[in-house]
């Protein structure tokens, strides 16, 4: 007598299997963006739909992923382990952009950020350098002023006893250790010319680009330390110049106190 043998077909959700493929797919566009623009592939704008898209995918793939994995758990598809890596995978590309929207979409809308609103330190080298399409190196003014003051109360000048030759040396010292690229150091001369660093800072990821401009001034007991960060392009830094200013000057402390 010959026996049947029962197969009890099992399924595979394929919304499972889609929003891993998506995550999976998120990673590349996002890491693409940020490649393309900091080998100077992509311009700004074309860089930022690039990282938006990877970025949409990503979150797709995880509200796809959560909905995948209560499917499956209550149907006894194949696929939980997918959707559990789709949520992962998504989670983990919208986390670093996520933290900064959120914390940025508190702050106010500028771009230029000053230790001294009323007379920040000027651009000059990186005028010749500047992009004709990108921000303004014109500090916004009395508004601008106001809104930094009540954002970033903490934002001021570093007043150091040490002579303007000392405070020049040290800050370029800083500056050089952040591998910033430096277009100009001018060094301070006596009471009668300021001391002066021009850089331009890239962020670590995206490579987006903020000039920095940094005045050593002489003062009856040392120099006075000033430094202004303006983002190239976007309408809202989202907090990034104040952060780039509030470590250069937390590090400038720290040196002054070791002297």
């Amino acid at each position: 007598m010959i026996r049947r043998r029962l197969y009890s077909e099992e399924r595979y959700s394929p919304l499972a299997r889609w929003s891993f493929r998506l995550a999976l797919f998120s990673v590349p566009v996002v890491a693409l963006a940020a490649l393309l623009y900091r080998t100077g592939a992509l311009d700004f704008q074309p860089a930022i739909v690039t990282l938006g898209a990877g970025l949409v995918l990503a979150l797709v793939a995880a509200a796809m992923g959560v909905v995948a994995f209560f499917i499956t758990w209550e149907t006894g598809w194949l696929g939980i382990g997918r959707a559990i890596a789709a949520v992962a995978i998504g989670g983990l590309v919208l986390a670093g952009p996520a933290a900064v929207l959120a914390r940025g979409m508190m702050l106010p809308q500028l771009t230029d950020i000053a230790t001294d609103p009323t007379d920040p330190p000027r651009f000059r080298a990186l005028t010749l350098a500047h992009p004709r399409d990108a921000n303004s190196l014109v500090f916004g003014g009395a508004a601008a002023a106001d809104a930094q003051r009540m954002a970033y109360p903490g934002i001021k000048p570093v007043d150091l006893t040490a002579t303007p030759e000392e405070a020049f040396n040290t800050v370029l010292a800083l500056v050089q250790k952040r591998h910033w690229h430096i277009l100009d150091a001018i060094p301070p001369r006596g009471t009668r010319r300021d001391g002066q660093i021009e850089a331009v800072a890239v962020s670590p990821i995206m490579g987006f680009r903020s000039d920095v401009s940094i005045r050593i001034r002489p003062t009856s007991k040392g120099a006075r330390v000033d430094v202004r960060s303006s983002a190239r392009y976007g309408v809202h830094d989202l907090g990034t110049n104040a952060q780039r200013i509030e470590a250069l000057m937390a590090d400038l402390a720290a040196e002054r106190r070791r002297r």
